[in-house]
Protein backbone atom coordinates (compact mmCIF):
# COMPACT_ATOMS: atom_id res chain seq x y z
CA UNK A 1 0.00 0.00 0.00
CA UNK A 2 1.47 3.60 -0.74
CA UNK A 3 0.80 5.66 2.16
CA UNK A 4 1.05 9.31 2.15
CA UNK A 5 2.80 10.68 5.49
CA UNK A 6 1.71 14.24 5.92
CA UNK A 7 4.09 14.96 8.85
CA UNK A 8 2.25 18.72 9.56
CA UNK A 9 3.02 21.65 12.41
CA UNK A 10 -0.23 21.88 13.75
CA UNK A 11 -0.60 25.05 15.64
CA UNK A 12 -2.79 24.98 19.21
CA UNK A 13 -6.25 26.07 19.01
CA UNK A 14 -5.78 27.11 14.82
CA UNK A 15 -8.61 25.08 13.78
CA UNK A 16 -8.90 26.73 10.18
CA UNK A 17 -5.17 26.58 10.23
CA UNK A 18 -4.53 23.48 10.82
CA UNK A 19 -7.66 22.34 8.20
CA UNK A 20 -5.79 24.14 5.62
CA UNK A 21 -2.41 22.71 5.81
CA UNK A 22 -3.81 19.18 6.47
CA UNK A 23 -5.86 19.86 3.25
CA UNK A 24 -2.94 21.07 1.23
CA UNK A 25 -0.72 18.52 2.13
CA UNK A 26 -3.52 15.85 1.23
CA UNK A 27 -3.72 17.20 -2.39
CA UNK A 28 0.15 16.95 -2.78
CA UNK A 29 0.55 13.35 -1.77
CA UNK A 30 -2.58 12.21 -3.23
CA UNK A 31 -1.16 13.66 -6.52
CA UNK A 32 1.90 11.77 -6.00
CA UNK A 33 -0.05 8.48 -6.02
CA UNK A 34 -0.93 8.15 -1.90
CA UNK A 35 -3.62 5.69 -1.62
CA UNK A 36 -3.92 6.61 1.72
CA UNK A 37 -2.76 9.90 3.47
CA UNK A 38 -1.98 10.31 7.09
CA UNK A 39 -1.36 13.04 9.41
CA UNK A 40 -0.52 13.34 13.22
CA UNK A 41 -2.13 12.74 16.44
CA UNK A 42 -5.10 15.77 17.01
CA UNK A 43 -3.84 17.28 13.69
CA UNK A 44 -7.11 19.56 13.34
CA UNK A 45 -6.89 20.29 16.92
CA UNK A 46 -2.76 20.66 17.93
CA UNK A 47 -1.82 18.82 20.68
CA UNK A 48 -2.13 19.55 23.56
CA UNK A 49 -5.11 21.50 23.41
CA UNK A 50 -5.60 21.13 27.07
CA UNK A 51 -8.47 22.87 28.73
CA UNK A 52 -9.22 24.21 24.72
CA UNK A 53 -11.76 21.47 24.70
CA UNK A 54 -14.02 22.46 27.67
CA UNK A 55 -14.84 25.92 25.43
CA UNK A 56 -18.01 25.36 24.09
CA UNK A 57 -17.21 25.94 20.66
CA UNK A 58 -14.16 24.09 20.16
CA UNK A 59 -14.87 20.42 20.11
CA UNK A 60 -18.03 21.04 17.66
CA UNK A 61 -15.90 23.58 15.58
CA UNK A 62 -13.44 20.43 14.73
CA UNK A 63 -16.11 18.15 13.62
CA UNK A 64 -17.25 20.66 11.68
CA UNK A 65 -13.96 20.48 10.18
CA UNK A 66 -13.65 17.28 9.54
CA UNK A 67 -17.00 17.12 7.63
CA UNK A 68 -15.45 19.77 5.61
CA UNK A 69 -12.45 17.29 5.41
CA UNK A 70 -14.42 14.64 4.21
CA UNK A 71 -16.49 16.49 1.25
CA UNK A 72 -13.01 16.79 -0.34
CA UNK A 73 -11.45 13.57 -0.22
CA UNK A 74 -10.66 12.15 -3.52
CA UNK A 75 -9.53 8.85 -4.94
CA UNK A 76 -7.28 8.54 -1.95
CA UNK A 77 -8.53 8.04 1.73
CA UNK A 78 -7.38 10.50 4.63
CA UNK A 79 -6.72 9.13 8.28
CA UNK A 80 -6.59 12.37 10.49
CA UNK A 81 -6.33 13.33 14.13
CA UNK A 82 -9.49 15.16 15.75
CA UNK A 83 -11.53 15.52 19.14
CA UNK A 84 -14.08 13.22 19.14
CA UNK A 85 -17.08 13.63 21.74
CA UNK A 86 -17.95 10.84 23.99
CA UNK A 87 -21.68 9.88 23.82
CA UNK A 88 -21.35 7.26 26.49
CA UNK A 89 -20.28 7.45 30.63
CA UNK A 90 -16.75 8.75 31.00
CA UNK A 91 -14.90 11.84 30.15
CA UNK A 92 -16.46 13.75 27.89
CA UNK A 93 -13.97 13.35 25.02
CA UNK A 94 -12.40 10.85 23.13
CA UNK A 95 -8.60 11.41 21.33
CA UNK A 96 -9.43 9.99 17.93
CA UNK A 97 -8.81 8.96 14.16
CA UNK A 98 -11.05 9.46 11.33
CA UNK A 99 -10.80 7.77 8.08
CA UNK A 100 -12.34 9.69 5.65
CA UNK A 101 -13.42 7.83 2.25
CA UNK A 102 -15.14 9.45 -0.85
CA UNK A 103 -18.36 8.02 -0.93
CA UNK A 104 -18.48 6.07 2.96
CA UNK A 105 -19.44 6.59 6.52
CA UNK A 106 -16.04 7.50 7.98
CA UNK A 107 -15.05 5.25 10.26
CA UNK A 108 -13.57 6.34 14.04
CA UNK A 109 -10.70 4.89 16.09
CA UNK A 110 -10.34 5.54 19.49
CA UNK A 111 -6.97 6.19 21.35
CA UNK A 112 -6.88 2.87 23.84
CA UNK A 113 -3.88 3.81 25.81
CA UNK A 114 -4.11 7.51 27.80
CA UNK A 115 -0.88 8.85 29.01
CA UNK A 116 -0.72 10.56 32.44
CA UNK A 117 2.77 10.82 33.55
CA UNK A 118 5.22 13.05 32.80
CA UNK A 119 4.18 15.85 30.77
CA UNK A 120 0.56 14.30 29.71
CA UNK A 121 -2.22 14.75 31.30
CA UNK A 122 -4.83 12.65 28.79
CA UNK A 123 -6.99 10.95 31.59
CA UNK A 124 -8.20 14.31 32.41
CA UNK A 125 -9.93 14.80 28.82
CA UNK A 126 -10.57 11.53 27.35
CA UNK A 127 -12.23 8.04 27.62
CA UNK A 128 -10.17 5.18 25.91
CA UNK A 129 -11.30 2.97 24.09
CA UNK A 130 -11.50 -0.20 25.31
CA UNK A 131 -12.05 -2.38 22.65
CA UNK A 132 -9.62 -1.87 19.65
CA UNK A 133 -10.62 -2.88 16.15
CA UNK A 134 -9.36 -2.72 12.99
CA UNK A 135 -10.56 -0.29 10.08
CA UNK A 136 -12.00 -1.62 6.66
CA UNK A 137 -9.83 -0.05 3.91
CA UNK A 138 -9.93 -1.33 0.27
CA UNK A 139 -10.65 -4.92 1.54
CA UNK A 140 -7.89 -4.85 3.77
CA UNK A 141 -8.16 -4.39 7.69
CA UNK A 142 -6.06 -1.61 9.06
CA UNK A 143 -4.78 -1.14 12.67
CA UNK A 144 -4.72 2.35 13.93
CA UNK A 145 -3.23 2.87 16.65
CA UNK A 146 -2.77 6.74 18.24
CA UNK A 147 0.43 8.03 19.75
CA UNK A 148 0.98 6.04 23.15
CA UNK A 149 -1.18 2.97 22.25
CA UNK A 150 2.29 1.35 19.90
CA UNK A 151 4.78 2.02 22.94
CA UNK A 152 5.43 -0.73 24.39
CA UNK A 153 6.34 -1.55 27.94
CA UNK A 154 9.83 -2.10 27.48
CA UNK A 155 10.07 1.74 26.23
CA UNK A 156 7.97 3.23 29.08
CA UNK A 157 9.35 4.27 32.63
CA UNK A 158 7.50 1.22 34.27
CA UNK A 159 4.13 -1.01 33.38
CA UNK A 160 1.35 1.28 32.62
CA UNK A 161 -1.16 -0.76 31.11
CA UNK A 162 -2.88 -3.61 31.02
CA UNK A 163 -4.00 -3.35 27.56
CA UNK A 164 -1.55 -4.39 24.27
CA UNK A 165 -3.70 -2.56 21.62
CA UNK A 166 -0.88 -3.77 18.67
CA UNK A 167 -1.33 -7.25 20.13
CA UNK A 168 -5.09 -6.97 19.86
CA UNK A 169 -5.53 -5.26 16.27
CA UNK A 170 -2.93 -8.21 15.00
CA UNK A 171 -5.10 -10.69 16.78
CA UNK A 172 -7.90 -9.79 14.69
CA UNK A 173 -6.16 -10.00 11.57
CA UNK A 174 -4.77 -6.21 11.44
CA UNK A 175 -2.69 -6.42 7.86
CA UNK A 176 -1.10 -2.95 8.33
CA UNK A 177 -0.28 -0.81 11.38
CA UNK A 178 -0.57 2.64 10.87
CA UNK A 179 0.13 4.86 14.18
CA UNK A 180 -0.49 8.70 14.55
CA UNK A 181 1.22 10.44 17.06
CA UNK A 182 2.68 13.73 18.73
CA UNK A 183 5.72 12.57 20.40
CA UNK A 184 7.48 15.17 22.42
CA UNK A 185 11.47 15.39 21.90
CA UNK A 186 14.23 14.70 24.46
CA UNK A 187 17.30 14.03 24.11
CA UNK A 188 17.91 10.47 22.12
CA UNK A 189 14.12 9.96 21.41
CA UNK A 190 14.16 9.35 18.11
CA UNK A 191 16.69 7.28 17.97
CA UNK A 192 14.44 4.97 20.85
CA UNK A 193 11.57 5.40 18.78
CA UNK A 194 13.48 3.78 15.92
CA UNK A 195 14.24 1.06 17.70
CA UNK A 196 10.80 0.45 19.08
CA UNK A 197 9.41 0.55 16.13
CA UNK A 198 11.68 -2.04 14.40
CA UNK A 199 11.31 -4.31 17.20
CA UNK A 200 7.41 -4.31 17.31
CA UNK A 201 7.48 -5.08 13.08
CA UNK A 202 9.80 -7.91 13.62
CA UNK A 203 7.69 -9.40 16.92
CA UNK A 204 4.34 -9.26 14.74
CA UNK A 205 5.33 -9.39 11.54
CA UNK A 206 3.76 -6.42 10.32
CA UNK A 207 4.76 -3.04 8.52
CA UNK A 208 4.19 -0.02 10.48
CA UNK A 209 3.75 3.42 9.25
CA UNK A 210 4.17 5.96 12.20
CA UNK A 211 3.45 10.13 11.18
CA UNK A 212 4.91 12.16 13.90
CA UNK A 213 3.61 16.25 14.46
CA UNK A 214 6.91 18.34 13.99
CA UNK A 215 6.99 21.77 16.11
CA UNK A 216 6.88 23.89 19.05
CA UNK A 217 3.75 24.27 21.19
CA UNK A 218 4.92 25.68 24.29
CA UNK A 219 6.94 23.87 26.57
CA UNK A 220 7.15 20.74 23.99
CA UNK A 221 8.90 20.17 20.87
CA UNK A 222 8.03 17.33 18.71
CA UNK A 223 10.66 16.70 16.13
CA UNK A 224 9.00 14.85 13.40
CA UNK A 225 11.18 11.96 12.06
CA UNK A 226 8.46 10.31 11.36
CA UNK A 227 9.02 6.38 10.15
CA UNK A 228 8.01 3.24 8.12
CA UNK A 229 9.01 -0.22 8.71
CA UNK A 230 8.30 -2.67 6.58
CA UNK A 231 7.33 -6.45 8.18
CA UNK A 232 11.19 -7.74 8.68
CA UNK A 233 11.80 -4.77 10.71
CA UNK A 234 13.58 -2.54 7.92
CA UNK A 235 13.26 0.94 8.34
CA UNK A 236 12.36 1.74 4.61
CA UNK A 237 11.46 5.34 5.47
CA UNK A 238 12.70 8.36 7.66
CA UNK A 239 11.35 12.07 6.96
CA UNK A 240 13.32 14.60 7.89
CA UNK A 241 13.82 15.87 11.68
CA UNK A 242 12.60 19.38 13.10
CA UNK A 243 10.84 20.76 9.42
CA UNK A 244 7.65 20.06 7.89
CA UNK A 245 7.81 16.87 5.44
CA UNK A 246 6.37 14.55 3.06
CA UNK A 247 6.44 11.48 1.73
CA UNK A 248 4.57 8.37 -0.05
CA UNK A 249 6.26 4.82 0.83
CA UNK A 250 5.20 1.89 -0.37
CA UNK A 251 4.45 -0.57 3.03
CA UNK A 252 5.60 -3.21 1.15
CA UNK A 253 8.96 -2.21 0.33
CA UNK A 254 12.16 -4.81 1.19
CA UNK A 255 14.53 -2.14 0.15
CA UNK A 256 15.80 -1.04 3.93
CA UNK A 257 17.62 2.37 4.65
CA UNK A 258 20.44 3.20 6.39
CA UNK A 259 19.90 5.54 8.85
CA UNK A 260 22.47 8.06 10.08
CA UNK A 261 24.53 7.97 13.48
CA UNK A 262 22.36 10.69 15.82
CA UNK A 263 24.02 13.84 16.33
CA UNK A 264 22.62 14.36 19.98
CA UNK A 265 24.14 17.93 20.29
CA UNK A 266 22.62 18.82 16.23
CA UNK A 267 19.32 17.16 17.80
CA UNK A 268 19.16 19.93 20.64
CA UNK A 269 20.59 22.64 18.85
CA UNK A 270 17.64 21.95 15.86
CA UNK A 271 15.28 21.75 18.59
CA UNK A 272 15.91 24.82 20.77
CA UNK A 273 16.17 26.44 17.49
CA UNK A 274 12.45 25.37 16.48
CA UNK A 275 11.30 26.10 19.95
CA UNK A 276 12.03 29.49 20.13
CA UNK A 277 10.99 30.19 16.31
CA UNK A 278 7.60 28.61 16.49
CA UNK A 279 6.88 30.18 20.63
CA UNK A 280 7.61 33.46 19.04
CA UNK A 281 5.48 32.91 15.42
CA UNK A 282 2.79 30.86 17.52
CA UNK A 283 2.29 33.97 20.39
CA UNK A 284 2.03 36.64 17.39
CA UNK A 285 5.85 38.43 18.62
CA UNK A 286 8.40 38.80 15.50
CA UNK A 287 11.37 39.38 17.24
CA UNK A 288 13.45 38.61 20.29
CA UNK A 289 16.00 40.76 22.98
CA UNK A 290 18.18 39.01 25.21
CA UNK A 291 21.25 40.20 27.64
CA UNK A 292 24.71 39.79 26.27
CA UNK A 293 26.76 39.44 29.37
CA UNK A 294 29.99 38.06 27.61
CA UNK A 295 29.27 34.71 28.98
CA UNK A 296 28.57 31.12 27.96
CA UNK A 297 24.82 31.02 28.37
CA UNK A 298 23.39 34.33 27.04
CA UNK A 299 26.74 33.37 23.64
CA UNK A 300 24.64 30.21 23.06
CA UNK A 301 20.92 31.68 23.69
CA UNK A 302 22.30 34.60 21.03
CA UNK A 303 23.10 31.78 18.65
CA UNK A 304 20.09 29.70 19.00
CA UNK A 305 17.79 32.88 18.35
CA UNK A 306 19.91 33.61 15.28
CA UNK A 307 19.27 30.36 14.10
CA UNK A 308 16.02 30.36 14.61
CA UNK A 309 14.73 34.27 13.80
CA UNK A 310 17.56 35.71 11.77
CA UNK A 311 20.12 38.23 12.82
CA UNK A 312 17.75 40.86 11.99
CA UNK A 313 15.05 40.10 14.19
CA UNK A 314 17.28 39.67 17.12
CA UNK A 315 18.43 42.37 19.46
CA UNK A 316 20.97 42.00 22.09
CA UNK A 317 22.33 44.25 25.02
CA UNK A 318 25.06 44.84 27.00
CA UNK A 319 24.65 46.16 30.31
CA UNK A 320 27.73 46.15 32.20
CA UNK A 321 28.19 47.08 36.20
CA UNK A 322 31.20 48.11 38.29
CA UNK A 323 32.39 44.30 38.17
CA UNK A 324 31.98 43.41 34.60
CA UNK A 325 35.14 42.63 33.50
CA UNK A 326 36.63 44.44 30.11
CA UNK A 327 37.08 41.09 28.71
CA UNK A 328 33.37 39.90 29.31
CA UNK A 329 32.11 43.03 27.57
CA UNK A 330 34.61 42.69 24.37
CA UNK A 331 33.19 39.64 24.07
CA UNK A 332 29.63 40.15 24.18
CA UNK A 333 30.64 42.58 21.31
CA UNK A 334 32.66 40.37 19.40
CA UNK A 335 29.73 38.04 19.81
CA UNK A 336 27.09 40.65 18.23
CA UNK A 337 29.25 41.18 15.31
CA UNK A 338 30.14 37.34 14.51
CA UNK A 339 26.27 36.84 14.52
CA UNK A 340 25.57 39.82 12.70
CA UNK A 341 23.12 41.45 15.45
CA UNK A 342 23.00 44.70 16.68
CA UNK A 343 23.79 45.88 19.87
CA UNK A 344 23.22 48.08 22.63
CA UNK A 345 25.74 49.47 25.02
CA UNK A 346 23.47 50.22 28.58
CA UNK A 347 25.83 50.74 31.77
CA UNK A 348 24.22 50.00 34.61
CA UNK A 349 26.58 51.73 36.97
CA UNK A 350 24.99 55.45 37.71
CA UNK A 351 21.46 53.77 37.89
CA UNK A 352 23.67 51.19 40.45
CA UNK A 353 24.78 53.45 42.57
CA UNK A 354 21.89 55.41 42.63
CA UNK A 355 19.56 52.62 43.64
CA UNK A 356 22.19 52.03 46.51
CA UNK A 357 21.77 55.59 47.84
CA UNK A 358 18.18 55.28 48.51
CA UNK A 359 18.77 52.55 51.03
CA UNK A 360 22.02 54.32 52.81
CA UNK A 361 20.40 55.05 56.34
CA UNK A 362 18.23 52.27 56.15
CA UNK A 363 21.31 49.63 55.44
CA UNK A 364 23.42 51.70 57.96
CA UNK A 365 26.19 49.16 59.64
CA UNK A 366 25.24 46.77 57.23
CA UNK A 367 27.45 44.94 54.81
CA UNK A 368 26.82 44.09 51.34
CA UNK A 369 25.95 40.76 50.31
CA UNK A 370 23.34 39.02 47.70
CA UNK A 371 20.89 42.27 48.27
CA UNK A 372 23.50 44.40 46.22
CA UNK A 373 23.98 41.73 43.75
CA UNK A 374 20.71 41.12 43.04
CA UNK A 375 19.98 44.60 42.23
CA UNK A 376 22.33 44.75 39.14
CA UNK A 377 20.46 41.49 37.88
CA UNK A 378 17.15 43.47 38.50
CA UNK A 379 18.05 46.64 37.11
CA UNK A 380 19.21 44.52 33.71
CA UNK A 381 15.89 42.81 33.76
CA UNK A 382 14.13 46.47 33.75
CA UNK A 383 16.17 47.74 31.33
CA UNK A 384 15.32 44.68 28.93
CA UNK A 385 12.08 44.79 29.60
CA UNK A 386 12.00 48.68 28.60
CA UNK A 387 13.13 46.99 25.34
CA UNK A 388 10.41 44.60 25.05
CA UNK A 389 7.65 46.96 25.93
CA UNK A 390 8.80 49.98 23.67
CA UNK A 391 9.80 47.52 20.99
CA UNK A 392 7.44 44.50 20.83
CA UNK A 393 10.58 42.03 21.19
CA UNK A 394 10.09 39.15 23.35
CA UNK A 395 12.65 39.22 25.99
CA UNK A 396 14.29 35.77 26.03
CA UNK A 397 15.80 34.47 29.58
CA UNK A 398 19.43 32.89 29.27
CA UNK A 399 19.37 30.34 32.51
CA UNK A 400 20.67 27.09 32.11
CA UNK A 401 18.86 24.20 34.45
CA UNK A 402 21.84 23.94 36.38
CA UNK A 403 21.77 27.56 38.07
CA UNK A 404 17.89 27.17 37.81
CA UNK A 405 18.03 23.67 39.62
CA UNK A 406 20.11 25.39 42.91
CA UNK A 407 18.53 28.61 42.47
CA UNK A 408 21.79 30.39 41.04
CA UNK A 409 19.64 33.20 39.90
CA UNK A 410 17.61 36.46 40.57
CA UNK A 411 14.03 36.21 40.34
CA UNK A 412 12.77 39.36 39.00
CA UNK A 413 16.16 39.43 37.30
CA UNK A 414 18.08 37.35 34.85
CA UNK A 415 14.54 35.02 35.26
CA UNK A 416 12.40 37.91 33.79
CA UNK A 417 11.09 37.42 30.46
CA UNK A 418 9.08 35.61 28.10
CA UNK A 419 10.70 32.84 27.25
CA UNK A 420 13.70 30.40 29.20
CA UNK A 421 15.28 29.25 25.88
CA UNK A 422 17.66 27.05 27.88
CA UNK A 423 16.28 26.47 30.86
CA UNK A 424 16.05 22.19 30.50
CA UNK A 425 19.83 22.49 29.29
CA UNK A 426 22.67 21.70 31.86
CA UNK A 427 25.78 23.86 32.21
CA UNK A 428 27.93 20.57 30.69
CA UNK A 429 25.73 20.89 27.84
CA UNK A 430 25.54 24.28 27.65
CA UNK A 431 29.70 23.86 26.95
CA UNK A 432 29.24 21.14 24.18
CA UNK A 433 26.21 23.43 22.23
CA UNK A 434 28.90 26.19 22.40
CA UNK A 435 31.62 24.17 20.63
CA UNK A 436 29.27 22.70 18.20
CA UNK A 437 28.27 26.09 17.31
CA UNK A 438 32.01 27.14 16.61
CA UNK A 439 32.21 24.48 14.22
CA UNK A 440 33.15 25.58 11.25
CA UNK A 441 34.01 29.33 12.53
CA UNK A 442 34.26 30.79 15.49
CA UNK A 443 31.25 32.25 16.41
CA UNK A 444 31.24 32.18 19.92
CA UNK A 445 34.31 34.04 21.41
CA UNK A 446 37.06 31.35 22.05
CA UNK A 447 37.56 33.36 25.52
CA UNK A 448 34.24 32.75 26.50
CA UNK A 449 34.06 29.37 25.95
CA UNK A 450 37.47 29.15 28.32
CA UNK A 451 36.90 31.86 30.86
CA UNK A 452 35.74 30.23 34.14
CA UNK A 453 31.95 31.49 34.75
CA UNK A 454 30.91 34.09 36.24
CA UNK A 455 28.04 35.94 37.25
CA UNK A 456 29.89 39.04 37.30
CA UNK A 457 27.95 40.75 40.58
CA UNK A 458 31.40 41.17 42.62
CA UNK A 459 34.73 41.50 42.36
CA UNK A 460 36.70 38.33 41.42
CA UNK A 461 33.42 36.44 41.69
CA UNK A 462 33.26 32.81 40.04
CA UNK A 463 30.37 30.30 39.86
CA UNK A 464 32.51 27.48 41.42
CA UNK A 465 33.46 30.13 44.97
CA UNK A 466 29.61 29.22 45.80
CA UNK A 467 28.53 25.49 43.14
CA UNK A 468 29.78 22.20 42.83
CA UNK A 469 32.02 21.78 39.58
CA UNK A 470 29.82 21.78 36.89
CA UNK A 471 30.35 17.99 35.55
CA UNK A 472 29.73 16.86 39.34
CA UNK A 473 26.62 19.52 39.96
CA UNK A 474 24.90 18.11 36.58
CA UNK A 475 25.40 14.32 37.89
CA UNK A 476 23.83 14.40 41.02
CA UNK A 477 21.18 17.14 39.48
CA UNK A 478 20.39 14.11 36.67
CA UNK A 479 20.00 11.21 39.55
CA UNK A 480 17.92 13.34 42.13
CA UNK A 481 15.74 15.46 39.42
CA UNK A 482 15.42 13.11 36.60
CA UNK A 483 16.14 9.73 38.36
CA UNK A 484 14.79 10.49 41.57
CA UNK A 485 17.13 9.01 43.17
CA UNK A 486 17.57 9.45 47.35
CA UNK A 487 20.58 11.22 48.54
CA UNK A 488 22.10 8.34 50.20
CA UNK A 489 21.62 6.52 47.07
CA UNK A 490 23.42 9.38 45.15
CA UNK A 491 26.04 9.26 47.73
CA UNK A 492 26.71 5.86 47.24
CA UNK A 493 27.47 6.28 43.50
CA UNK A 494 30.53 7.64 44.75
CA UNK A 495 29.47 11.38 45.53
CA UNK A 496 30.79 13.38 48.79
CA UNK A 497 27.30 13.21 50.82
CA UNK A 498 27.92 16.64 52.47
CA UNK A 499 27.64 18.18 48.39
CA UNK A 500 24.85 15.77 47.59
CA UNK A 501 22.35 16.91 50.36
CA UNK A 502 23.72 20.85 49.74
CA UNK A 503 22.80 20.15 45.91
CA UNK A 504 19.19 18.48 47.07
CA UNK A 505 18.16 21.18 49.82
CA UNK A 506 19.04 23.97 47.01
CA UNK A 507 16.59 21.91 45.16
CA UNK A 508 13.82 22.02 47.07
CA UNK A 509 14.02 25.05 48.88
CA UNK A 510 14.14 27.14 45.43
CA UNK A 511 10.89 25.28 43.69
CA UNK A 512 9.00 28.99 44.23
CA UNK A 513 11.50 30.53 42.17
CA UNK A 514 10.88 27.94 39.04
CA UNK A 515 7.29 27.96 39.86
CA UNK A 516 7.79 31.93 38.40
CA UNK A 517 10.12 31.93 35.72
CA UNK A 518 9.55 32.04 32.42
CA UNK A 519 7.83 28.65 30.18
CA UNK A 520 11.09 26.77 29.36
CA UNK A 521 11.71 24.45 26.60
CA UNK A 522 12.06 20.92 27.42
CA UNK A 523 14.90 18.49 25.89
CA UNK A 524 15.66 16.46 28.76
CA UNK A 525 13.27 13.24 30.50
CA UNK A 526 12.31 15.48 32.84
CA UNK A 527 11.67 19.31 32.63
CA UNK A 528 11.26 21.73 35.39
CA UNK A 529 7.71 23.27 35.76
CA UNK A 530 5.67 20.95 32.59
CA UNK A 531 7.50 17.68 33.60
CA UNK A 532 7.71 18.09 37.15
CA UNK A 533 5.36 18.60 39.69
CA UNK A 534 6.22 19.31 42.93
CA UNK A 535 4.89 21.75 46.22
CA UNK A 536 6.45 24.99 47.31
CA UNK A 537 5.28 24.54 50.64
CA UNK A 538 6.78 21.27 51.88
CA UNK A 539 9.05 19.69 54.08
CA UNK A 540 9.96 15.92 53.18
CA UNK A 541 13.45 15.56 53.61
CA UNK A 542 14.67 11.82 52.49
CA UNK A 543 16.83 10.27 55.22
Amino acid sequence: MKIGFAQINPTVGDLTGNFDKIAAAYDRLAAAGAELVITPELALTGYPPQDLVFKSRFVPQNLELLDRLHERVGDAALLVGFVDRNTGRGKPFHNAAALLQRGAAVQKKHKTLLPTYDVFDEDRYFEPDCDPHPLEFRGRKLGVTICEDIWTEHYLPRPFYNADPVQALVEQGAELIVNLSASPFSLGKPGVRREMLRSLAKTHRRAICYCNAVGGNDQLIFDGNSLAVNAAGDLIAQLAGFSEAEAVVETCSTAGIRYAADDSIAELFAALSLGVRDYLYKCNFKSAVLGLSGGIDSAVVAAIAVDALGAENVLGASMPSPYSSRGSIDDALALARNLGIKCLEIPIGAAFETFKAQFQNIFAGLPEDTTEENMQSRLRGMVLMALSNKFGHLLLTTGNKSELAVGYCTIYGDMAGGLAVISDVPKTLVYQLARWINREREIIPRATIDKPPSAELKPDQKDQDTLPPYDVLDEILRLYVEENLSAREIAEQGFEEKTVRWVQRRVDLNEYKREQAAPGIKVTSRAFGVGRRMPIAQQYRDA
